[in-house]
């Protein structure tokens, strides 16, 4: 919508256009010569430069005008909104280790495959406020619970392997998806916890982070992706370029069920694109809870537009009014 964010200073408007009115009411002085004779005198049209001449008045008028309007701060602005409906709050806590390249969900990757099921499930909830948790060898928050589907569907798309050193984290990216539970006021609090592989990295244990887990009465649902035992893996040759290699994979399923039993969850293993859509259309029937939210909103500043103008205007017919239009004396 656009706005403006000063309006009062419109009223600069009102004297710069008296001030144009007066200027044109008034009569200009009009010098006269003798000639003996008119014939003498020739008689020719206006030529351009006189009618340009006549315009710069007018430029520093339109200057002004503009000029009043940048004061006045126009922009866009897309307003605070305040939501209330049924809803839970949702961590999606998601593994983007680099086993998540493993192409045993052919002809795709598990971390695309993985992308797009929750690309379907965030859209099938409006009313749910979803986070997005990122980890490997380290854990960071990729979005914070949010009703936006525009911005979290942007910062999903920008998920790949690589934004952290490679390992696998469980219980520190659990633990992360927790802490954004922390100050919840929802009665039905969910993390999803999704990956491919075993817990390598002590920095946190992931037993520890379900006892957080439990008594922040956040339920966690985990999920197991990708095939056991080996699976096609890219490789970049220098000499034969890309080709696939055979790695092993596993999953700690007892890890896994006992997060999601200490915290009254459940365990899905995901060997396929198919299988992954229907864990998560089983989660998709989570009880709800009424919340109230606002929508994030922002501004788009225009004054460039109408200041940058309003100085082109002045420098022009400054430059042009002391050179080329420049009234002989």
């Amino acid at each position: 919508m656009f706005e403006l964010a000063k309006p009062w200073f419109l009223l600069l408007a009102l004297p710069v256009l008296l001030a144009w009115w007066y200027s044109r009411r008034r009569p200009a002085p009009r010098p006269s010569l003798r000639y003996a004779r008119l014939a003498s005198l020739p008689l020719q049209s206006r030529g351009l430069r006189l009618r340009l001449h006549g315009l710069l008045p007018g430029t520093v008028v339109l200057a002004m005008l503009l000029m009043v309007v940048a004061l006045a701060q126009p922009r866009m602005s897309y307003l605070n909104e305040e939501v209330e409906g049924e809803g839970i709050d949702i961590v999606i806590a998601l593994d983007i280790s680099g086993s998540m390249r493993a192409l045993d969900f052919q002809p795709r990757d598990r971390l695309t495959v993985a992308k797009q099921v929750i690309s379907e499930f965030i859209a099938g909830r409006p009313r749910d406020r979803i986070g997005l948790v990122l980890f490997a060898a380290k854990a960071f928050t990729q979005c914070p619970l949010t009703l936006d589907r525009t911005v979290l569907a942007g910062f999903l798309d920008e998920v790949e392997v690589g934004l952290i050193d490679d390992g696998t984290a469980i219980g520190l990216g659990l633990a992360t998806a927790v802490n954004r539970l922390k100050h919840s006021q929802a009665r039905s609090k969910t993390v999803i916890l999704l990956t491919d592989g075993l817990n390598n990295v002590p920095t946190l244990e992931p037993e520890t982070a379900a006892d957080l887990a439990r008594t922040l009465a956040v339920r966690v649902y985990t999920v197991g992706v990708g095939r056991q035992g080996y699976a096609p893996y890219p490789v970049d040759d220098p000499l034969f370029g890309q080709r696939t290699r055979q790695i092993e994979s596993r999953i700690d399923k007892e890890l896994l069920q006992d997060i999601a039993t200490k915290t009254g969850g459940s365990m899905f293993l995901a060997e396929d694109p198919e299988a992954l859509a229907g864990i998560f259309e089983t989660i998709d029937q989570l009880e709800t809870t009424r919340y109230e939210t606002t929508v994030s909103s922002y501004h788009r500043q225009l004054m460039a537009w109408f200041a940058g103008p309003a100085f082109l205007l002045l420098t022009c017919g400054a430059v042009l009014g002391n050179t080329w239009l420049r009234p002989l004396p």
